[in-house]
């Protein structure tokens, strides 16, 4: 008797990775007056500048930060899937500049369509990424959804001085970024069929790739804000910070770090639909010089899955910040533009 096949993971989804977030515009109506100050004094990071994860204060020394991620498949490999969405959903903590130290585990799975031995790899995948980080994977919660869901709430600890918002960025900081965009036009074609082993390697080295040098980013007085790039892409992470900032963010495509794979898949016009969802919530907001085309602004718009770290830096610190990433195996950050006074918004030129 043959065996059945399985279905591919990402047949069971009607989106992937971060590219499931709500549209930000959308998700901004939704919100409403929930973005307000809430008026507890204790709690440091709240909705108000759409950061990371929130903060609350336990005492002058220590603070804790809580957030969750979850998205359901941006591949087929149910252990990568679990390694992916378990990096992503730590790197909000890391982005607030603290450490996480333990997690617990979200899971929705389509019983039935799914084996135990497919659903088990999902859990491990996730568990390694908690190994590899140094903290427990201590619990969750499951139930029977339709399509597959995987994530982690997320607990970290940092100093109430040391967090670092994506609303405090200075006038002149420099910008850098820590990997390189694509991932969002890679998984978009991972779906279609069409991408290289090369390029499935590639999306897996980087989207897997812990952004653990937020925790040494934190604890350095010259960097005044951190956030990391996953679904409203570049464009729309940077216009968060020059909101929360009042300040306009400006970069030069050219200095962008691309993941390579990634390229003449989005020169062919592969890429998910949350690019175009994305560019319509940003609005006026985005300045395009005359000589950024169509490609490249679909690009700067890619929602990233386990994005890296954008980080505001005053100018005299950039060679220091950027030893950090290299250090810690970045070798793609790069610096990619400035934040100046002036109307909220970002330039690329």
């Amino acid at each position: 008797m043959s065996e059945e096949i399985e279905v591919k993971l990402t047949q069971l989804s009607h989106g992937g990775g971060c590219g499931c977030k709500i549209a930000p515009a959308l998700l901004q109506q939704i919100l409403g007056e929930a973005k307000e100050k809430l008026p507890y004094p204790d709690l440091l990071v709240g909705t108000e500048t759409s950061d990371d994860a929130a903060v609350y204060r336990l005492n002058d020394t220590q603070a804790i930060i809580a957030t969750t991620d979850f998205f359901m498949p941006i591949v087929d490999d149910p252990f990568d899937f679990g390694r992916i969405a378990a990096t992503n959903a730590l790197s909000d903590v890391y982005a607030m500049g603290g450490t996480p130290i333990m997690a617990l585990a979200i899971v929705g799975m389509p019983i039935g369509k799914l084996s135990v031995e497919t659903i088990r790899a999902i859990l491990q995948g996730g568990e390694s990424v908690c190994k590899a980080a140094g903290i427990p994977l201590a619990g969750g919660h499951s139930i029977d959804t339709p399509e597959p869901i995987y994530g982690l709430v997320a607990l970290g600890i940092v100093h109430p001085d040391r967090v670092r918002k994506n609303s405090s960025a200075h006038e002149n900081d420099v910008l850098i970024l820590g990997k390189g965009l694509g991932v969002g036009v890679m998984a978009s074609a991972l779906k279609k069929g069409v991408l290289s082993e090369e390029g499935y390697a590639q999306m897996i080295d980087n989207t897997t790739r812990l952004n653990s040098v937020g925790s040494v980013l934190g604890g350095m007085d010259c960097v005044h804000a951190l956030t990391d790039v996953t679904g409203f892409g570049l464009l729309g992470h940077l216009l968060e910070m020059s909101r929360g900032s009042n300040l306009s963010g400006e970069i030069h495509f050219d200095r962008v770090p691309l993941l390579s794979a990634a390229l003449p898949l989005i020169q062919q016009g592969i890429g998910p639909g949350a690019i175009e969802r994305n560019l319509e919530s940003y609005g006026r907001d985005i300045h395009f010089a005359d000589n950024i085309v169509h490609w490249q602004q679909r690009l700067l718009a890619d929602p990233q899955t386990s994005g890296g770290l954008l980080v505001a830096v005053s100018p005299e610190s950039v060679d220091e910040v950027l030893a950090c990433f290299n250090q810690a195996g970045f070798a793609q950050a790069s610096v990619i533009g400035t934040m100046k006074s002036g109307e909220s918004g970002v330039w690329v030129s």
